[in-house]
């Protein structure tokens, strides 16, 4: 091996490429690395919950294989990456981290699965969740995965996994899902890049759903490149998924140019910089990081969303909703098999009546013309991901998290795309994250400013030690 398995496990997806294209590492010898780390480390980060050994190694040795003979796929070639286990794998349990589900083996991979594997990329496995993406960390299935970067804290949910494997570097990259923050939460609080695109984007097909309307499947990567790569891939019309648009999809790696000259940013401050729930290190943190794009030549200028205090009741009104609808069947024959976390939430589902979910729905309309409307005066909002830095797990209240506001959700309840990048740390070294919105299908732009602020501040260079 020419390089030791810790350097190969902390390169970047788009460096590794280059170095698997050129021959100078083979798919065989990064598959091995990250195995080899899985072994010595996940025992106390905990986040795979299936690990497909066998299966990736073969596909090492195939896409090895194919290179030598000039058969090179593309940046994906030969990467090991991960998902979280409510993306389907043919004859590879997804359950989902339910007991519900223990046995369940799907027949055949999700879209996104598929565009994954035909791209050259190797699954290494499957990640721990909150159980089906709401309820946590407990779950009925499984432990739960700990924070990198201080392992007696959470991770944040839904994509526990996904941001814990990504932070602790035991896989390139990672799939997520998101319903109300579940990429960029995990995303802000384990220090990584996590971006929820436009709804309609990427198909969702072959994903166990939370809520049909807000779902949204996306990459968790440590870099802003390595999430344009995965993006490429994985974005796209699809047949199978009634709600998959057939917007073209762009060329997302030339949006990897620092240069935010000419754009204007929208700041939200009567609603996300609210000092009574807001920690002052977050604040602190995204005050700097908005500065640092206006020196870098962005214009500033801040807005305001009248709806934006409807946003986080309206999103788990329609959330805990059409949850309820479809998880009803087994919540009535099995509700011993769905840990108490999950099921007390999907029973708070059925005490909305129809006139509250319309209402939301209402909110959630009003809302869509509110950002058109200053959409059509900034290229983009930046706001804080999360209210404040990860948890204790001993201090958690799984129910407090759905009465305090959401600061992703309004981008659920817009369909816009999202990212959440890292800004700093706080004084006790806990990672802290900046988000950036734009219009629907925007996501190059999103992805140009978020690559100009970390090209800019070299946060991706500092990695938990574990």
């Amino acid at each position: 091996m020419r390089q030791g398995n810790q350097d190969l496990c902390f390169l970047s997806i788009a460096d590794a490429a280059q170095l698997v294209r050129t021959r100078k590492i083979s798919p065989v010898e990064l598959t091995q690395a990250f195995l080899a780390r899985i072994e010595a480390v996940d025992n106390r980060v905990k986040s795979y919950v299936t690990l497909m050994t066998a299966s990736a190694m073969e596909k090492a040795q195939s896409a090895e294989s194919e290179i030598l003979q000039g058969n090179y796929r593309g940046p994906l070639h030969g990467i090991p990456i991960a998902l979280k286990d409510l993306y389907d794998t043919e004859g590879i349990r997804t359950t989902g981290q339910s007991k519900v589900l223990e046995n369940r083996v799907p027949t055949k991979d999700a879209t996104t699965t598929r565009l994954l594997k035909e791209a050259g990329a190797i699954i290494l496995g499957k990640l721990a969740m909150h159980e089906f993406a709401l309820g946590g960390p407990q779950t009925s299935l499984f432990e739960q995965a700990c924070n990198p970067w201080n392992l007696e804290h959470v991770t944040g949910g839904s994509s526990s996994g996904s941001g814990a494997a990504v932070a602790a570097a035991l896989c390139m990259g990672a799939l997520g899902s998101d319903t109300a923050g579940s990429i960029r939460g995990p995303a802000s609080l384990c220090g990584i890049v996590g971006l929820k695109p436009t709804y309609g984007r990427v198909s969702r097909y072959g994903v166990l759903p939370l809520s049909w309307s807000l779902d949204h499947c996306g990459p968790m990567t440590w870099t802003v490149e390595d999430t344009a790569i995965i993006l490429q891939a994985i974005a796209g019309y699809d047949p199978l998924d009634p709600t998959s648009s057939k917007t073209p999809v762009p060329n997302y790696s030339s949006s990897l140019v620092q240069d935010v000259k000419g754009l204007t940013i929208g700041v939200p401050r009567h609603y996300f910089f609210n000092q009574q729930y807001v920690d002052s290190e977050t604040l602190s943190a995204v005050d700097t990081a908005i500065s640092d794009l206006q020196d870098l030549g962005a214009k500033v200028q801040e807005i305001t969303v009248p709806s934006l205090e409807y946003t986080s009741t309206a999103n788990t009104v329609m959330m805990i909703g059409e949850a309820f609808g479809y998880h009803r069947k087994n919540l009535i024959t099995q509700p011993e098999n769905f840990g108490e976390p999950v099921r007390l939430r999907f029973y708070s589902g059925s005490l909305f009546s129809s006139t509250d979910y319309i209402q939301a729905q209402r909110a959630r309309s009003r809302a869509k013309r509110e950002f058109a409307a200053v959409l059509d005066q900034v290229d983009v909002i930046v706001c804080p991901t999360s209210l404040n830095v990860a948890s204790r797990l001993s201090e958690l209240d799984p129910l407090g998290t759905l009465r305090a506001p959401s600061f992703t959700a309004p981008f659920n309840q817009t369909g816009m795309p999202a990212i959440s990048i890292p800004c700093g740390f706080n004084k006790t070294g806990l990672p802290i994250g900046l988000q950036i919105a734009g219009r629907p299908f925007s996501e190059s732009t999103v992805i140009q400013v978020a690559y100009t602020y970390q090209q800019y501040s070299k946060w991706f260079e500092k990695r938990p030690v574990i």
